[in-house]
Protein backbone atom coordinates (compact mmCIF):
# COMPACT_ATOMS: atom_id res chain seq x y z
CA UNK A 1 0.00 0.00 0.00
CA UNK A 2 2.75 2.85 1.16
CA UNK A 3 4.80 1.60 -2.36
CA UNK A 4 1.51 2.26 -4.23
CA UNK A 5 1.08 5.78 -2.62
CA UNK A 6 4.84 6.61 -3.37
CA UNK A 7 4.32 5.31 -6.66
CA UNK A 8 1.07 7.76 -7.31
CA UNK A 9 2.87 10.61 -5.26
CA UNK A 10 6.11 10.39 -7.71
CA UNK A 11 3.93 10.29 -11.34
CA UNK A 12 2.10 13.25 -9.75
CA UNK A 13 5.11 14.82 -9.27
CA UNK A 14 6.79 14.38 -13.13
CA UNK A 15 3.05 15.45 -14.29
CA UNK A 16 3.59 18.47 -12.47
CA UNK A 17 7.21 18.87 -13.66
CA UNK A 18 6.58 18.14 -17.01
CA UNK A 19 3.46 20.53 -17.78
CA UNK A 20 5.69 23.76 -15.80
CA UNK A 21 8.54 23.02 -17.63
CA UNK A 22 6.50 22.91 -20.84
CA UNK A 23 4.35 25.77 -20.05
CA UNK A 24 1.30 24.01 -20.95
CA UNK A 25 -0.78 25.79 -17.94
CA UNK A 26 -0.29 29.29 -20.72
CA UNK A 27 -3.22 29.77 -23.33
CA UNK A 28 -3.61 28.44 -26.67
CA UNK A 29 -1.33 30.48 -29.16
CA UNK A 30 -2.70 31.32 -32.49
CA UNK A 31 1.11 30.41 -33.65
CA UNK A 32 1.35 27.10 -34.77
CA UNK A 33 4.97 26.75 -35.31
CA UNK A 34 5.84 27.74 -31.62
CA UNK A 35 5.49 25.83 -28.71
CA UNK A 36 4.38 28.30 -25.54
CA UNK A 37 7.97 26.40 -23.90
CA UNK A 38 9.49 28.27 -26.93
CA UNK A 39 7.72 31.36 -26.59
CA UNK A 40 8.79 32.06 -23.41
CA UNK A 41 12.46 31.14 -23.73
CA UNK A 42 12.98 33.37 -27.05
CA UNK A 43 11.54 36.43 -24.62
CA UNK A 44 13.50 35.47 -21.82
CA UNK A 45 16.71 35.23 -24.06
CA UNK A 46 16.37 38.61 -25.47
CA UNK A 47 16.97 41.89 -23.76
CA UNK A 48 14.22 43.89 -26.46
CA UNK A 49 11.45 45.05 -25.40
CA UNK A 50 9.38 42.92 -28.69
CA UNK A 51 11.01 40.21 -30.01
CA UNK A 52 10.00 38.40 -33.17
CA UNK A 53 8.72 35.06 -32.83
CA UNK A 54 7.65 33.84 -36.57
CA UNK A 55 5.68 34.23 -40.00
CA UNK A 56 3.23 32.72 -40.75
CA UNK A 57 0.36 32.95 -43.00
CA UNK A 58 1.18 36.48 -44.12
CA UNK A 59 1.79 37.87 -40.75
CA UNK A 60 4.65 38.66 -38.88
CA UNK A 61 4.14 37.67 -35.29
CA UNK A 62 5.87 39.72 -31.72
CA UNK A 63 5.89 39.38 -27.93
CA UNK A 64 5.99 41.98 -25.68
CA UNK A 65 6.63 41.59 -21.96
CA UNK A 66 4.59 44.35 -20.47
CA UNK A 67 1.03 44.61 -18.14
CA UNK A 68 0.27 48.56 -19.52
CA UNK A 69 -1.60 48.54 -22.31
CA UNK A 70 -0.42 52.31 -23.16
CA UNK A 71 3.33 51.24 -22.85
CA UNK A 72 2.87 48.11 -25.36
CA UNK A 73 1.33 50.79 -27.67
CA UNK A 74 4.84 53.05 -27.33
CA UNK A 75 7.00 50.32 -27.73
CA UNK A 76 4.93 49.15 -31.10
CA UNK A 77 4.60 52.53 -32.49
CA UNK A 78 8.34 53.21 -32.25
CA UNK A 79 9.47 49.55 -33.96
CA UNK A 80 6.41 50.93 -36.67
CA UNK A 81 7.69 54.14 -37.10
CA UNK A 82 11.45 52.94 -37.53
CA UNK A 83 10.05 51.60 -41.08
CA UNK A 84 8.76 55.28 -42.24
CA UNK A 85 5.22 54.65 -41.12
CA UNK A 86 3.34 56.97 -39.48
CA UNK A 87 0.98 56.37 -36.25
CA UNK A 88 -2.93 57.55 -37.30
CA UNK A 89 -4.50 56.19 -34.79
CA UNK A 90 -5.72 53.89 -32.44
CA UNK A 91 -8.80 51.75 -32.44
CA UNK A 92 -9.78 48.66 -29.72
CA UNK A 93 -6.92 46.12 -29.99
CA UNK A 94 -5.63 47.59 -33.67
CA UNK A 95 -3.10 50.50 -34.20
CA UNK A 96 -3.64 52.25 -37.54
CA UNK A 97 -0.41 53.60 -39.26
CA UNK A 98 0.07 55.23 -42.71
CA UNK A 99 2.73 55.55 -45.26
CA UNK A 100 2.98 57.12 -48.76
CA UNK A 101 -0.78 56.54 -49.09
CA UNK A 102 -0.72 52.71 -47.25
CA UNK A 103 -1.85 51.70 -44.56
CA UNK A 104 -1.02 49.59 -42.09
CA UNK A 105 -3.00 47.91 -38.95
CA UNK A 106 -0.97 46.09 -36.04
CA UNK A 107 -3.28 44.30 -33.87
CA UNK A 108 -2.53 42.83 -30.09
CA UNK A 109 -3.30 40.27 -28.28
CA UNK A 110 -3.09 39.98 -24.61
CA UNK A 111 -2.05 36.41 -24.21
CA UNK A 112 -1.31 35.77 -20.33
CA UNK A 113 -1.73 39.17 -17.58
CA UNK A 114 1.99 39.71 -18.15
CA UNK A 115 2.40 38.85 -22.33
CA UNK A 116 0.75 40.46 -25.25
CA UNK A 117 1.20 38.90 -28.84
CA UNK A 118 1.92 41.53 -31.48
CA UNK A 119 0.29 40.75 -35.49
CA UNK A 120 1.55 43.05 -38.63
CA UNK A 121 0.98 41.91 -42.13
CA UNK A 122 3.87 40.67 -43.25
CA UNK A 123 5.90 42.38 -45.12
CA UNK A 124 5.70 45.85 -43.09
Amino acid sequence: MKKRLVVIGLIRVFACAFVFDNKLYYPALPIESMSKKAVIEKLNDSDKPIVTLSNENGQQWYIIRERDASATDEVIKEMVSQKGWTFQQKEGSGLFFEKQGENLIVTTQKWTGDYVLVKIPAPF
